[in-house]
């Protein structure tokens, strides 16, 4: 057993203070107390925790590319999703499976230092260089359970069925990679999947699928069929670009959310990624269903995606979680700030992120993105912190100028809206400690196999 004192512990909407963490040797929570009288060394952590932060939406491989998309022509003519996206593929057409194991493993450590201890990777570079499958269907996927194990993450492993090149269209050669030509192909890749996610008791597996524009619509009814008894967590990209939704229309003579909500029976098991673009109508039918959108701020404002009716959903008792998909941005406070900060700009309103109940900004976010990431995890929680689960905390420093001198009515609301990754302390995932003063405890190693990787590809 290991005991963790903290200056604070956030649980729900009140602080434990102080607040000692009895851990099992398996790193589950034995007590959560506010005094301890044991015989078991204390280690005193000068910090307030908050529970681990989820995220709900990953393209690990991506990372490798963050920053360069960012030198745009000075003619008109005009950078987008889908200029950005050649650059995507010339960087996944290169990838072998221990690069990507090199990448994620940075990634991850990353994530980690930032406060995330839970990942779900939208996972689609399956293949070999020349597009034919590994000897072991999830190669790469097994590359990325490797990575989160050497960091210490939890990882959800969603492989997608990726199987079209647009509506109606056959997948191109960039696309090589990433393709399940049928049902049963894929589903030969989620059992694989499977299996890797067996080499580690940190992994869940979830499925998913690419997009409308990226699988037949008659597969993805069968695959949501196939999921009814596995009640695995189902993500789907949807409605992310304006050319996406006017090609749906076209194709289906519907929007991609209507098509969805029209053909398959929606509910809290559903994570829809972005989901930009919608109608009033799809808002209120996708909020009764009580499925979940994965919203990426930083990556939908670096692509220029659009702004997602957050407000309107969040009427119509929505629920919603965060992800860094691209990762130009790895901080969990960013993302919730950029996607309130949003908000505010075009209702020229504060009060974003609150509840009949209660007006506190930090706390409805926190719990907003905490319970429903959870979901896309696949995971079952009624708490930020319960007795018998593993204990995953991000912990910030006490004695940061603002936070010293804050009362517990304002701290989380300090935290979110007025901190960097200086006030971050440390971070404990699965009950260890895992990172701390701003360095993963396995940083040097880390960051050598990820220079030298990024060498070998020579992108940057």
């Amino acid at each position: 057993m290991k005991v963790y004192r903290f200056e604070g512990v956030l649980q729900g909407k009140k602080w434990i203070e102080p607040a000692y963490v009895s851990v099992s040797k398996k790193g589950k929570i034995i007590a959560i107390e506010s005094s301890y009288f044991g015989n078991t060394p204390v280690y005193y952590i000068q910090g307030y925790a908050l529970p681990g932060f989820q995220n709900a939406h990953s393209h690990a491989f991506q990372y490798a590319m963050a920053g360069l998309a960012e030198r745009h022509s000075t003619t008109d003519k005009s950078d987008d999703f889908w200029s950005w996206r050649q650059a995507m593929y010339a960087l996944a057409l290169k990838i072998e499976p221990e690069q990507l194991e090199a990448i994620a493993t940075m990634l991850y450590s990353e994530m980690l230092r930032h406060g995330y201890t839970h990942v779900a990777e939208f996972h689609y570079l399956h293949h070999d260089v020349e597009g034919i499958p590994y000897k072991n269907l999830a190669e790469m996927g097994q590359r990325l359970v490797n990575a989160a194990k050497k960091t210490g993450i939890n990882i959800t492993l969603i492989p997608i069925f990726y199987q079209k090149g647009g509506f109606g269209k056959e997948p191109s050669k960039h696309q090589k990679r990433f393709i399940s030509s049928s049902v049963e192909e894929y589903i030969q890749l989620l059992e694989a999947s499977e299996i890797a996610c067996a080499s580690y008791k940190g992994a869940r597996l979830g499925i998913g699928i690419h997009s409308l524009r990226g699988v037949e619509g008659e597969a993805i009814k069968e695959i949501a069929n196939y999921n009814k008894e596995k009640k695995l967590p189902f993500h789907i990209h949807i409605s992310e670009q304006l050319k996406e939704v006017e090609e749906c229309i076209a194709f289906y003579g519907k929007r991609p959310v209507e098509w969805l909500l029209d053909n398959m029976e929606v509910d809290e098991n559903f994570h829809l990624v972005h989901a930009t673009h919608l109608t009033e109508d799809e808002v209120k039918r996708l909020a009764q269903t009580k499925s979940n959108v994965v919203l990426c701020p930083s990556t939908e404002g670096n692509l220029g995606d659009g702004i997602f009716p957050l407000i309107e959903f969040q009427e119509n008792g929505g629920n919603w979680s965060i992800g860094t998909d691209s990762h130009v941005g790895i901080n969990p406070l960013e993302e919730l700030r950029l996607l309130d900060y949003g908000q505010r700009l075009i209702t020229h309103k504060r009060n974003i992120f609150t509840d009949k109940n209660d007006g506190d900004s930090a706390l409805y976010a926190l719990e907003k993105s905490f319970y429903s990431g959870a979901k896309a995890m696949g995971r079952k929680v009624n708490s930020f912190f319960e007795v018998g689960k593993k204990f995953n905390a991000s912990i910030y420093k006490k004695n940061s100028p603002l936070l010293s001198i804050t009362s517990a009515l304002n701290r989380a609301c300090t935290i979110l809206y007025s901190s960097d990754a200086n006030m971050q302390l440390a971070t404990i995932s699965r009950g260890k400690l895992v990172s701390y003063k701003g360095e993963h405890l396995k940083e040097k190693q880390i960051t050598e196999a990820f220079i030298a990787t990024m060498q070998e590809l020579g992108n940057r």
